[in-house]
C-alpha cells in the first residue's frame, strides 16, 4: 500500500505536496510529541509557525 501512495505522489499534482513533521510541546505533561502532516509545499510556513 506504501508503494502505491508513493508512487501517486510523485506524478502529476502529488509532487506539489511534502510531508511535514513538527515537535510540539504538550501544556499539562511538559513532554514532546510529534505532528504529522500532508501539506501543500506553498503552506509549509503556515503550518509550522502555528503553535498548537
Amino acid at each position: 500500500m506504501a508503494k502505491k501512495t508513493v508512487a501517486t505522489f510523485k506524478t502529476g499534482k502529488g509532487k506539489d505536496f511534502v510531508k511535514v513533521i513538527k515537535m510540539v510541546k504538550s501544556p499539562k505533561t511538559g513532554s514532546l510529541t510529534f505532528k504529522e502532516e500532508i501539506v501543500h509545499k506553498d503552506h509549509v510556513k503556515d503550518f509550522l509557525s502555528t503553535a498548537k
